[in-house]
């Protein structure tokens, strides 16, 4: 993903967010056929502060992917949504899509099957926690036999990456006003209205109209 520093997003805490909130991710790899893609969840590694993700993925994608032994790339795309140029006014433009997606890159470590049954309860636990009779992974009827069946089925991983290039372009290029249409467009009920992509681009603009009053008021 080609960088723009208007657009990059390098806050550890705003990709975990990201990452938290679009578990449903790509995994990119080469292998002697060329490149190679799977969806999978993930889930941010509770046990640590940075950008680790675990998660697994079905046999044999590990293989397909090469997990452990090539360089993995996560996509994780947050909300996107089309801009028409009818909303910055009475002005030459043109149509473009804003977005939030974070590139993650690493080799991965493969999990224990210990390990990978954690992540398998965790994952289950953390999208059944949205229902009212939340369905637990061990919950009858499913028995002993019956998870270890499927989790001998899988492969998990966890990846630290060592490379992140992440991109929130959010219309920063454009005026408040502009920008303030925008949101109201997205917010409504017209064909492109996107309550999601509305409250990321208020939340971006928000923190960069708060560092510039900073600034403006620190000491000089």
């Amino acid at each position: 993903m080609r960088q723009n520093p208007s657009f990059a997003m390098t806050d550890v805490g705003e990709l975990r967010r990201l990452v938290d909130g679009n578990p449903w991710v790509t995994l990119v790899s080469r292998n002697d056929d060329g490149l190679v893609a799977s969806h999978y969840a993930v889930l941010l590694d509770d046990e640590r502060d940075d950008l680790t993700i675990v998660g697994h993925v079905g046999r044999p994608d590990e293989v397909v992917l090469g997990l452990g032994e090539r360089e993995l790339l996560v996509v994780v795309q947050g909300p996107h949504g089309y801009i028409s140029p009818g909303w910055y006014g009475d002005v030459q433009s043109v149509p473009t899509w804003n977005f939030v997606s974070a590139h993650l890159t690493g080799i991965p470590e493969l999990l224990s099957p210990e390990e990978n049954l954690r992540v398998l309860e965790k994952l289950v636990a953390r999208f059944e926690s949205r229902l009212s009779k939340p369905r637990h992974l061990w919950q009858p009827p499913n028995d002993p036999s019956f998870v270890q069946k499927l989790e001998r089925g899988t492969v998990g991983f966890r990846l630290t990456p060592t490379r992140v290039v992440a991109k929130r372009k959010l219309s920063q290029n454009k005026t408040p006003e502009v920008v303030e249409t925008i949101i109201a467009e997205l917010s409504g009920d017209g064909p492109y209205a996107d309550p999601q992509l509305a409250a990321e681009m208020r939340r971006a603009h928000d923190a960069i109209a708060a560092a510039r009053a900073a600034a403006e008021s620190a000491p000089r």
